[in-house]
C-alpha cells in the first residue's frame, strides 16, 4: 500500500477486520505486505500496526515479496513513477489515482500491456460507483455513443446549496471548505480540472481513447464572446435564479460525445432542467449517464468520494486481480497516442445575467 489517508487507512482497515474474505479464485488470502506512508508515528496512533509500516515507498515497490501495488497516495509524483516502477517489473497496480490516469495513462498502460501487468483503476471515477468495469465488460457489445453526468461532489455541494439557500458563490465555498468538502486551495474542483481529469479516464473506457486532458473545454462562453472563468467560478447565484425561473438547475457537467472520429468533450456549468434525474442529483452524490447502441441509456448513481466508498472499488480491483481478471479496459485495443478533444456543441443554449452562456440539458 502506498499511502493511508483516508482512502488507503479503509482499505487498511478492511485487511486487518476482515482479511479472511480477500481471497484470489484458488482460496488463498490476500497478504498486506506493508503501508508507505509520510509520517509513520501518525500512521501508529491511527491504529496501523507498526511493523507494517514504512516512510521508504520504493523500497516498497521492490521488494520481491510484493505481487501488488496498491497506490492511494495521490498527487502527480511520486506517485507516477511509483506506479511506472512496479508495472515495469510485472507487478500488478491498483490506483484511485485520476491526476496520473488522465495525465500519464496512455504511458502506464502502454508499460502495464508489454510487461503483462494488471492495472485497474475503478476507484478513479465515482468512488464505490462501478461504472469503468461496465463500460468495458456488461456494456462491452455496445456502441457508445455518450457518456455525460456529475462527478464531482464538491462542486454540486456548492451550486445545489446557492440554489436552496439563495446565497453567493464565495459564501457557500467558505461553508464548503469548513465542512470538509473542499480543499483550502478548492481550484482543482471548482476549475472543473478533478472532472476533466475523470473524464478522460471514462473516455478510455467509453470510446476506447485516451484524451488528451489538456483539450478538454472547462471554460463556458460568454454572451459578449469569448470564454468566461473556469469551471463554476463564474456562477452567480442571479444566474442560479434565472435558471430555476425557466426549470432549470445550475450543474457542472462532464460530457464526451463522438463525432464521427472525433470526441467532443468539455466539463461546463450546465443548465439541467428540474426534472431529469441530473437536474434532481444534489448535495455530494454523483451520476454518470451511458447512451449506447442497442442498450439505449443505462444510470450509475452513488457516492463519489470518501474513504469507505472508494475503499470499496479498490479492495474489488485487488479481488479482481486476484482472481486473474486482468486490467480495467478489458478486452480494449491498445491506443496509439493522445487524441485531441473537441469543444461541444450545444443545440440550446441558456443565458444567465452574469453574461455566461450556459449549455441546456433537457
Amino acid at each position: 500500500m502506498l499511502g493511508a489517508g483516508t482512502v488507503g487507512r479503509e482499505v487498511v482497515r478492511a485487511f486487518l477486520d476482515r482479511g479472511d474474505a480477500l481471497r484470489s479464485a484458488d482460496g488463498a488470502i490476500l497478504e498486506l505486505a506493508g503501508v508507505a506512508v509520510r509520517d509513520v508515528a501518525k500512521s501508529v496512533r491511527g491504529g496501523i500496526p507498526e511493523a507494517l509500516l514504512t516512510d521508504a515507498p520504493a523500497h516498497l515497490v521492490a521488494d520481491p515479496d510484493v505481487d501488488i501495488v496498491v497506490e492511494v497516495m495521490g498527487g502527480d509524483e511520486p506517485a507516477r513513477t511509483l506506479m511506472h516502477g512496479a508495472l515495469s517489473t510485472g507487478k500488478s497496480v491498483v490506483t484511485a489515482n485520476k491526476h496520473v490516469l488522465a495525465h500519464h495513462g496512455l504511458d502506464l498502460e502502454t508499460t502495464a500491456r508489454r510487461t503483462g501487468a494488471a492495472l485497474r483503476f475503478e476507484a478513479a471515477v465515482g468512488g464505490g460507483t462501478p461504472v469503468l468495469g461496465a463500460l468495458a465488460l456488461d456494456l462491452a457489445a455496445n456502441r457508445i455513443d455518450a457518456v455525460r453526468g456529475i462527478v464531482n461532489g464538491t462542486t454540486n455541494f456548492i451550486l445545489t446549496a446557492m440554489s436552496a439557500e439563495g446565497r453567493a458563490y464565495s459564501d457557500v465555498l467558505a461553508d464548503a471548505q469548513r465542512a470538509g468538502y473542499a480543499e483550502a486551495d478548492p481550484r482543482g474542483d471548482v476549475e472543473g480540472e478533478d472532472a476533466a481529469n475523470k473524464l478522460a479516464v471514462l473516455a478510455r473506457q467509453a470510446f476506447g481513447q485516451w484524451l488528451d486532458v489538456r483539450t478538454i473545454t472547462r471554460a463556458p462562453e460568454l454572451v459578449a464572446g469569448g470564454h468566461g472563468p473556469l469551471g463554476i467560478t463564474g456562477v452567480t447565484i442571479e444566474d442560479i435564479t434565472a435558471a430555476a425561473a425557466q426549470g432549470l438547475a445550475i450543474k457542472l457537467i462532464a460530457t464526451a460525445s463522438r463525432d464521427g472520429d472525433t470526441v467532443l468533450a468539455g466539463v461546463l456549468p450546465t443548465a439541467v432542467a428540474f426534472d431529469t434525474p441530473l437536474g434532481r442529483t444534489d448535495g455530494v452524490l454523483n451520476r454518470i449517464e451511458v447512451d449506447g447502441e442497442p442498450v439505449g441509456r443505462v444510470a450509475f448513481a452513488g457516492p463519489g468520494a470518501g474513504g469507505p466508498a472508494t475503499s470499496s472499488a479498490v479492495l474489488g480491483d485487488l479481488i479482481a486481480i486476484a482472481r486473474g481478471v486482468g486490467s480495467t479496459w478489458a478486452g480494449h485495443p491498445s491506443v496509439p497516442r493522445l487524441l485531441r478533444a473537441s469543444r461541444p456543441v450545444s443545440s440550446e443554449t441558456f443565458e444567465g445575467p452574469s453574461g455566461l452562456r450556459y449549455p441546456v440539458l433537457r
